[in-house]
């Protein structure tokens, strides 16, 4: 046993300098949307901008006011109340006669074989007259500058989609926490560096997903993915897929997004992917699970559990991991405070991939915002 402890800190340490070293040179290669420049244009590209609204009269006031706000001279918005049963009607009743350019289309039925988001985004970019799209949430706080940095980059790079990563601004320290660690995984997952290049590396957040409408049409928009709970991501992949250029960039500074604001509605809110995150696929759930613990737990208990080497090689294995979150937390605005949580944050992700997994499973799918979708169904949409 002993032998075995001391190989696996080993890798485990291996595996957090290789990784450690990537992501800190990784992470410095992606620009900061705030450092981008303007766009300075007498004809800008005319940017439609799309939001999906179910039941969100919390937040979809504020998150309007900034995107009506943009600093751009050709912008269309179009927001598509879907099937909302709060006062969200009310509120984009009212700010439609406070502001003309506002446009809102109303669903009140759900096709079958589509998700609500899903097929909400994909009917307003149908409506849209934009020679670019920008999908939104409807909780998203931009700068007046967003839409045209953001446009300037994808032109000057030639990009097909680009992807922004807002701050959080969550008010629950314990969240915060959570997204800390969270935010880690993402990068383990997606790579975002790497997705500029022509290769199986994707991405897309949907709280900015900026897509040329032309290249958007021919992919089929987000019929291909019209059953995919990870819309966003999928989305990226969609246009990997596609040939289609992509980037990510950082969004401090430049728009935020309170991402939950409890661990209650967190846990809430990713039972609709958590599953969809491993293709549902129960293997990949316990895999994901042994190697969560494995390296992203036990070295914290290891050193209670070891002596000699393999002790100093796991309490390096803390240290070197702390200092990869240290850096990584910085890119997204949260406080360096918030890595301290992170044996307990990856206990709360297995434990949402779990209660996600075995409840899609034994009732046979997963309700989202009202509406149940079965897992048979939802399976058969694989990209």
């Amino acid at each position: 046993m002993d032998t075995f402890l001391f190989i696996l800190a080993i890798i485990t340490l291996f595996f957090f300098v290789s990784f450690g070293l990537e992501l800190t040179i990784g992470n410095r290669t992606i620009k900061f949307l705030k450092e981008v420049p303007r766009l300075v244009s007498i004809n800008p590209p005319r940017v439609s901008v799309i939001v999906a609204a179910r039941n969100e009269e919390r937040e979809i006031e504020a998150a309007l006011q900034s995107v009506l706000a943009q600093n751009y001279d050709n912008l269309e918005v179009l927001v598509v109340n879907d099937r909302s049963t709060d006062s969200t009607g009310l509120i984009l009743e009212r700010m439609t006669n406070d502001y003309p350019e506002l446009r809102v289309v109303t669903i009140t039925e759900l096709p079958t074989h589509w998700l609500g988001k899903n097929h909400a985004l994909y009917i307003g970019a149908r409506q849209a007259n934009g020679q670019i799209l920008l999908f939104t949430d409807a909780d998203v706080i931009m700068s007046r500058d967003s839409v045209s940095k953001a446009v300037h980059y994808l032109l000057e790079q030639r990009l097909d989609h680009l992807t922004c990563l807002p701050s959080q601004t969550t008010p629950s320290r314990a969240l915060r926490g959570f997204i800390a660690a969270f935010g880690f995984f993402f990068a383990l997952h997606t790579r975002p560096w790497r997705v500029k290049r022509p290769n199986r590396w994707y991405i897309g957040i949907g709280a900015f997903q900026l897509i040329r409408a032309q290249f958007y049409h021919r992919i089929g928009g987000h019929l291909p993915i019209a059953l995919r709970p990870d819309d966003d991501l999928m989305l990226g992949k969609l246009i990997k897929l596609n040939g289609g250029r992509q980037e990510m960039v950082w969004g401090r500074g430049a728009m935020s997004v309170a991402w939950y604001h409890s661990i209650k509605e967190l846990i809430n809110g990713l039972m609709k992917n958590a599953y969809a995150g491993v293709g549902y696929n129960f293997f990949l759930v316990i895999t994901s699970t042994i190697a969560l613990l494995t390296f992203m737990v036990f070295p914290f208990v290891a050193v209670f559990l070891t002596t000699g080497k393999t002790l100093l090689l796991n309490l390096a294995t803390i240290v070197v991991l702390i200092l990869i979150l240290l850096d990584n937390v910085r890119f997204v605005g949260l406080s360096r405070w918030h890595v301290l949580s992170f044996p307990l944050a990856t206990l709360l992700f297995i434990y949402i991939l779990w209660k996600a997994s075995l409840r899609a499973i034994f009732s046979g799918g997963i309700e989202w915002r009202g509406t149940r979708y079965s897992l048979k169904e939802l399976r058969r949409n694989k990209i």
